[in-house]
């Protein structure tokens, strides 16, 4: 069996131009993609390991758009399925094209990482390139389009290639906010019916699903700003409010009130949640701060 060949740019058809009357999401993708470029044309100096990969995926797009496009069909080629580069690529720049609400979504969850792991050190670059929590949300945002165009089996069949790839399992019928942070990303799973708002933050291995008994609407509905710890699992048709902390470890099976923090197996409930300098816990990222709350709290 031959194994898919990469995309090659010179051949690619380049996405359609942004439109010229620029609103504020247009100026903050410009702002991302204009930093990005920095960083790539620092790293192909300093690296000349990289500098034809960073060339070839970064610096010959005109736009953050196609450089996603480009990198995402490379990354999920796969000859078993006939999910071709070529296929991919113009499936992917069509739904940015056709969806600058795509665009605006990928410029802030770039932004997010770059505000909240700190292992991104604000280099947006590197999260583009190498972050498989980003690339498996922009590629579900697309998934999640076709679907909602009717073409559930071209939409399955990437949501498997990127469950594949990168270890993260959205279905693509889940909706998905913009500036969300998918740290580490293994083992993410987020079932049909689910919800995540704006501004989360998700850690590895953490399930949103449903309790295995109901049908319809069953998987949880996670508000904005809320911040869900490691190896977390929230089951069924639950609400996490807006702001709320789910501790790392914890099982929820019940709602979670806005700002609060849920924490154990199973999850209880510690009231007055994040509130460090203001800000939302899905953006603040304290993950232990509860502790100082929790009386039993031994070692």
């Amino acid at each position: 069996m031959t194994t898919a060949q990469p995309l090659q740019h010179e051949h690619d058809p380049s996405p359609p131009e942004p439109d010229a009357a620029a609103d504020a999401d247009d100026e903050e993708e410009s702002r991302v993609w204009s930093q990005i470029k920095a960083e790539a044309r620092r790293d192909a100096d300093g690296e000349p390991a990289l500098a034809s990969f960073v060339y070839a995926t970064v610096l010959s797009h005109p736009t953050l758009a196609g450089s996603l496009a480009f990198h995402l069909a490379n990354k999920l080629a796969s000859s078993s399925t006939l999910l071709s580069s070529t296929l991919l690529y113009d499936l992917f720049a069509a739904a940015h094209a056709a969806r600058p609400d795509l665009r605006a979504a990928a410029a802030a969850d770039l932004l997010a990482a770059g505000a909240r792991d700190p292992a991104c050190a604000g280099l947006l670059s590197h999260c583009l390139l190498d972050y498989k929590g980003f690339l498996a949300v922009q590629a579900h945002r697309v998934a999640h389009a076709l679907w909602a165009q009717g073409r559930r089996a071209l939409a399955l069949a990437l949501q498997s290639r990127v469950a594949e790839v990168f270890a993260v399992d959205i279905h693509p019928a889940a909706a998905v906010g913009s500036g969300v942070l998918l740290d580490h990303a293994t083992g993410v799973v987020i079932g049909e019916t689910a919800v995540v708002g704006d501004g989360v933050s998700i850690l590895h291995h953490v399930t949103l699903g449903g309790t295995g008994e109901a049908v319809g609407d069953r998987h949880p509905k996670v508000g904005d700003g809320v911040l869900i710890g490691a190896g977390a699992t929230i089951l069924g048709n639950v609400r996490i409010g807006a702001g709320a902390k789910i501790g790392a470890g914890s099982l929820v099976l019940a709602d979670v009130p806005p700002g609060a923090t849920a924490v154990g197996n199973p999850a209880r409930l510690l009231l007055g949640g994040d509130q460090r300098g203001g800000a939302p816990a899905g953006e603040s990222m304290d993950h232990a701060s509860f502790m100082l709350e929790w009386s039993d709290y031994t070692i």
